[in-house]
C-alpha cells in the first residue's frame, strides 16, 4: 500500500490539510500527519482558521523509506513554519533525493523552493511566485506535475491536487473511482 505523509505546522491551510488526508485515503493511501518540534511541539496543530487537528507522529521520528510521498498543505503560518523548520527541510531533500513524490499546495511550494527541490514548472496561490520564481509559475493550470514534483494553486483545487496524488501513488483506476464517488468531476 501506497503511504504519505502531510506535515502539519501551526498555520496551515485546513481546507487543504483535510481534502488530502480525506482524498488520499479514499484512494487507499496510507496517510500519516506529522506535527513539527520546537514552539508548537505538540500532537494538536491549530490551523489558519483555528480548526485544531490531532497530528499523528512527531515529524522527528519519520523515516523516509517508509513513505512514498510527503505533501505540503499551504497556508502561510504553516508555510513559513516548514520552510524554516531545519527537519522539515531535511525531510523534503531527503525524499526527493530518494526518487519519492514532493508535493505542495498554495503557498507550500515555498518551502519547496528553500528546500531547493521546487521543480522548474510549477503552480502556487498567486503572489507567492513573488517569492519563489514568477517567470516559472504556471498560471492556468490547477495542479502541476513536473518530475516527481507535485504542485497546486489554493483551497478551492485541494481536492484536484489530491486526486493527481492518488493518481501518481496508485493509478488511473481509483483515481478514477475517487473523483467519481466524490463528484469531482472538474478535476
Amino acid at each position: 500500500m501506497a503511504r504519505a505523509l502531510v506535515p502539519l505546522a501551526e498555520g496551515f491551510e485546513e481546507i487543504e490539510a483535510v481534502s488530502i488526508i480525506d482524498i488520499l485515503r479514499r484512494g487507499g493511501v496510507e496517510v500519516q500527519s506529522a506535527y513539527l518540534p520546537g514552539e508548537f511541539a505538540t500532537d494538536l496543530v491549530s490551523g489558519a482558521n483555528g480548526i485544531t487537528i490531532q497530528a499523528d507522529v512527531p515529524l522527528a521520528t519519520v523515516v523516509v523509506e517508509e513513505y512514498d510521498a510527503i505533501v505540503l498543505p499551504g497556508g502561510w503560518g504553516g508555510t513559513n513554519r516548514l520552510a524554516e523548520d531545519p527537519t522539515a527541510q531535511r525531510l523534503l531533500k531527503e525524499f526527493a533525493a530518494a526518487g519519492k513524490w514532493v508535493a505542495a499546495i498554495c503557498a507550500a511550494p515555498y518551502a519547496l523552493h528553500v528546500a531547493g527541490v521546487l521543480s522548474k514548472r510549477y503552480t502556487c496561490y498567486p503572489g507567492v511566485e513573488e517569492q519563489i520564481r514568477p517567470e516559472d509559475r504556471i498560471a492556468d493550470e490547477k495542479v502541476v506535475v513536473d518530475g516527481k514534483v507535485i504542485t497546486s494553486q489554493g483551497p478551492g483545487t485541494a481536492i484536484c491536487f489530491a486526486l493527481e496524488i492518488v493518481r501518481q501513488l496508485v493509478g488511473e483506476e481509483s483515481y478514477r473511482t475517487v473523483r467519481e464517488g466524490t463528484l469531482s468531476t472538474w478535476c
